[in-house]
């Protein structure tokens, strides 16, 4: 109600100063959660400040699977939004049905090629044009626990898989569900892809799921990730369920369980409730992946039309990677900068969980992993394949880590065939 009003007096100010009235620009996105429509009313609030009025298209549902629905409608009944969420290599093939606004001249003008991170640069790219604007870059391999619970039973932060047993049996034994976990594929697919990780760092993730080698899940790495995630099921509340990530959130922040695995929008989430980091709860990598960065950046892309919102489309697009944008949408959303170029003060002012993502993330690609689940590393057919394999595996212990394996080997390899893929 608060922000509603604030909106309402910009705009009564604007009026009677003169300017001519705010311009309406629809944004498509799945930024529902507290914290997330935080940071969503920062950016109108910024946008409104530009002339520019944010007409919200909020679309709920985890990892966007349901905006992209309603995208993908939109489009097809010509009513595409001036602006839409649209991350990794999706940016791409919407760009080459040509639908895409190119942002050359806001590029150029405003020097992203140096401003920006390497990964970030690329990803923006379609045929030597920039064709999105980005706004954040999230690290998803990262444990949270709560620093209460963990003061109280004298335990100390997992640094190894071995720790983390430790800690959980001590959570268990005091009556606390030691890890929240969430049943739901995507929830599932994500602890998945940091186990993975810690098996087998960067490159060997990016084989199997960037490029899509079939031998790789026959390897003894990927036979661990699976072992060790029917293991973690063990920690879990009994018998699995699928909760939203807000609730499991809650649950940590309640002490109802110790420790979640999740992207860094949880941080965005628990401050938004009032949680201060390490003292009421704390971060860090999940064992055997510091140093590592698994990542997803948040991305918005303009979509053509008649061109009559060319000028606001780029305003806005210059305006989401300006350094006060960039510290004020992050700090709230949980990610960080996806500036390369922040001084002193600006790397000063993020939180130490903050700190280290941006500076790991910015040691460049050899440490950084393209999440699976969050549309970093592939397609959608293939990305929906993966995920829906570990979910089943996760649910049913009659399936054997061998065969598992041996069924998601030739699933890829077939993928691989309809899509003209050589190994």
């Amino acid at each position: 109600m608060f922000e509603y009003k604030a909106k309402i007096a910009l705009l009564a100010m604007l009026m009677s100063a003169g300017v001519q009235a705010a311009e309406s620009i629809d944004v498509l996105h799945w930024w529902t959660s507290a914290s997330e429509r935080g940071a969503a009313r920062f950016l109108q609030t910024k946008l409104l400040e530009e002339n520019i009025d944010w007409h919200d298209a909020a679309i709920p549902g985890g990892g966007g699977i349901g905006a992209m629905r309603v995208l993908k409608s939109r489009v097809l009944a010509g009513k595409q939004p001036a602006v839409a969420q649209l991350i990794g290599p999706a940016i791409a093939e919407w760009a080459e049905l040509g639908l895409i606004l190119e942002l050359d001249t806001v590029a150029k003008n405003n020097n992203w090629q140096k401003q920006l991170s390497p990964t970030v640069s690329r990803l923006l790219m379609h045929r030597n044009h920039t064709v999105a604007a980005p706004l954040g870059v999230h690290r998803i391999n990262n444990l949270y626990y709560n620093a209460k619970l963990f003061r109280q039973l004298g335990l100390s932060e997992p640094k190894t898989m071995d720790d983390f047993k430790r800690v959980a049996l001590r959570l268990a034994a005091a009556g606390v569900t030691p890890l929240g976990q969430s049943s739901e594929a995507w929830q599932v697919a994500t602890l998945f892809e940091t186990l993975l990780l810690a098996e087998g760092g960067p490159t060997f993730y990016r084989e199997v799921f960037e490029t899509r080698n079939a031998k790789a899940y026959l390897d003894a790495r990927f036979e661990r990730a699976l072992t060790r995630l029917r293991q973690m099921r063990a920690y879990t509340s009994k018998p699995p369920r699928e909760q939203s990530w807000t609730d499991i959130a809650q649950q940590l922040a309640n002490g109802q369980v110790g420790m979640v695995v999740m992207g860094d929008w949880m941080k965005g989430e628990l401050l938004s409730m009032g949680q201060k980091i390490d003292s009421d709860f704390a971060c860090t990598t999940v064992p055997n992946t510091e140093g590592f960065h698994l990542y997803s950046i948040d991305t918005l892309v303009m979509f053509t039309g008649d061109y009559s919102q060319q000028n606001a489309q780029e305003k806005m697009a210059q305006l989401m990677v300006s350094p006060v944008v960039q510290q004020g949408y992050n700090r709230l959303k949980g990610s960080v900068p996806v500036r390369r170029d922040l001084d002193a003060n600006a790397v000063k002012a993020l939180d130490r969980c903050a700190a280290n993502s941006w500076q790991t993330f910015n040691r460049g690609a050899v440490f950084q992993a393209p999440s699976l689940v969050h549309r970093m590393a592939a397609d959608e057919k293939f990305k929906d394949a993966i995920v829906a394999q570990i979910q089943k595996f996760y649910l049913d212990d009659t399936m054997s880590v061998q065969d598992t394996q041996q069924r998601m080997s030739a699933m890829v390899r077939a993928l691989n065939v309809q899509e003209g893929i050589t190994e």
